[in-house]
Formats: structure tokens, C-alpha cells, sequence
């Protein structure tokens, strides 16, 4: 049987499929990895890594292993859990991503409240752009993922946690509302390439990704975006909820005449997770804060892809 160590570095080397990346995340050289990944191979009779493959490539023998090694390293740490718990010090831990145009304004919403009653968890946050976050799933890096819908995969469990309006930020505009034909005279400034946003608006407006000028630019963030606009004209798409009502960009966003745009924002799980009572605390805590309203039955839902 191969070691709990040989499990843990079969699994940063195929997430890294390269040695010496693997060896600095594992902390060792690379001699002593790759001496590990070669005794257990003779332990197991069998190839784990292709190394003919550049990259690196796991083996059919690997792809299966990896399954069992997962599971198994998720069952191990449970005993530390145990032993925790008894000691009275244990909190269990959330390993959260959220894609960047929801954690602008989601994080500091709900700081406070999560800090008060979830203060038996260790939340861990990282900001990654939708298809990050599915890959992690796959790597079982994450236990639950915030992000615009829909996901199909069958083993993810979905949530609906709220939906909101896409509105225009345009302020040379004049009125509340503004339709599509307006915009297609005007600048638009975009988010960049794998923010679902950037294809939400794309699709929405009709813009084309081969179109391009001399003065064109794609920022990173909405608060970026919005000074572009405001220092140099055309308009961006901002969430609802990004901009409060009380600020003075509020006043400068606009919703689009005949449907409005909308994304709908999901909670992803593991079907096979085994924090899903607290993951309910969490997703319950997010639905409070943004419930319906009652306009949502006129909104037209975007896709993200």
C-alpha cells in the first residue's frame, strides 16, 4: 500500500503535471518527488504519469487512481477533525470561490454577518472567473462556488441564491431607462476575456469580439470600468447590486428599455459533500440579503457562456 505523503504528492503533481512545480508546492526537491512517485508506481505495479508527455500526462491506471486518492486524503483529514472537536478547538473549514463582479460587492456586504454567525467556520475566499471555479471542483479545491448561472454538471449540486438586473452605467445618457438601439452608437467598454460578464454583455448588445479600434480597452474591474466612462465617454454594464442606491454613480445607471437584462447568481456544491449543513447556513445568509423583488418576473436571464 503507498503512503499517505506518496497520495499527497500524486496529487499535486497531477495538478501541477510538472516536477518541479510539484516539488517547490510539496516543499522537497525534485529528486526526492520524483523517488516517491517512482517507489509507489513499483508499489502498485502499475504507471501513474506518462512521462514520454510533455506536459506531463496521467495514465488511464492514474485518471482512476486519483479518484481513490481524493476520497481518500478527504476521509484522512477527518481525523483531525475528530480530534479537534474533542478538544473543543475545532472550526470547520469553507473553502469558498466567487467570481470577481459578485465578490466586489458581496464581501463587504456580508463580512459582518458572516463573521457573527458563522463563527464556528474558517472561511476561505478566493476570487476566480467561472471556469476556474469549475476546475476546481474537479480538483476538489473548493466546497462551494458563487457565480452567474446556469451550470449543468451532475456532479454539482445548484442553488439558486438570487437574481439581478444588468443595468447600463451611461451617464451622458438622460433619463432612467435606455434601449439597446441607443447603445450601439457608443463606446463600450468591456471587462476582460473569462469574466462572464464581458460574454453577457457581448451577447446582450450585440457586440462582436473581432471588432476592435485603435482605442480600445478591456479593464478588470467594474470600478475601472465606470472611471473610463466617466473620464472618456461610452458606457459599461454594472450589476445591480455593485452600485447602492444611496451613492451618486447610482444616479448615472440606466435599465434597458423591453425586458431587462439579468444574471441569475448560483451556489455550487460537491453532491457528495459532507459540510452541507453548513454550506446551508452560508447559502441562507446570501438569499436573506438579496431577496426577490418582485420585478425579477420581467427580467431576461443571460447566459454566461
Amino acid at each position: 500500500m503507498i503512503s499517505v505523503q506518496q497520495m499527497h504528492y500524486i496529487l499535486v503533481l497531477s495538478e501541477e503535471l510538472h516536477f518541479q512545480r510539484a516539488s517547490e508546492r510539496c516543499f522537497v526537491t525534485q529528486p526526492t518527488l520524483s523517488m516517491q512517485i517512482k517507489k509507489a508506481e513499483e508499489t502498485l505495479e502499475a504507471q501513474i504519469f506518462d512521462r514520454s508527455r510533455n506536459p506531463l500526462e496521467l495514465t488511464g491506471f492514474g485518471k482512476d487512481l486519483l479518484l481513490i486518492i481524493r476520497d481518500t486524503l478527504n476521509e484522512y483529514g477527518k481525523i483531525s477533525e475528530l480530534s479537534n472537536k474533542t478538544k473543543g478547538t475545532y472550526k470547520e473549514e469553507i473553502r469558498m470561490g466567487i467570481i470577481p463582479t459578485v465578490a466586489g460587492y458581496m464581501l463587504p456586504d456580508l463580512y459582518t454577518s458572516w463573521n457573527e454567525e458563522l463563527s464556528d467556520v474558517q472561511l476561505t475566499i478566493e476570487e476566480l472567473k467561472t471556469e476556474e471555479i469549475l476546475k476546481a471542483f474537479d480538483q476538489n479545491k473548493l466546497d462551494i462556488g458563487i457565480l452567474a448561472g446556469p451550470v449543468q454538471d451532475p456532479r454539482l449540486r445548484t442553488v439558486p441564491l438570487y437574481q439581478e438586473e444588468i443595468k447600463v452605467f451611461y451617464p451622458e445618457g438622460k433619463g432612467k431607462s435606455i434601449s439597446v438601439e441607443e447603445l450601439k452608437s457608443v463606446h463600450p467598454w468591456l471587462l476582460t476575456s473569462g469574466n462572464c460578464l464581458r460574454t453577457q454583455m457581448m451577447n446582450f448588445c450585440e457586440l462582436r469580439d473581432n471588432v476592435r479600434d485603435e482605442w480600445d480597452y478591456e479593464g478588470g474591474n467594474i470600478e475601472l470600468l465606470q472611471r473610463m466612462v466617466q473620464l472618456h465617454g461610452g458606457y459599461t454594464l454594472v450589476p445591480e447590486n455593485y452600485i447602492g442606491e444611496k451613492s451618486d454613480d447610482y444616479k448615472q445607471v440606466k435599465s434597458v428599455i423591453g425586458g431587462a437584462p439579468a444574471r441569475e447568481i448560483i451556489a455550487l456544491t460537491s453532491n457528495r459533500t459532507t459540510k452541507w449543513s453548513t454550506l446551508e447556513r452560508l447559502i441562507r445568509n446570501v438569499q436573506l440579503k438579496y431577496s426577490q423583488s418582485a420585478d425579477s418576473m420581467n427580467y431576461q436571464l443571460l447566459n454566461w457562456q
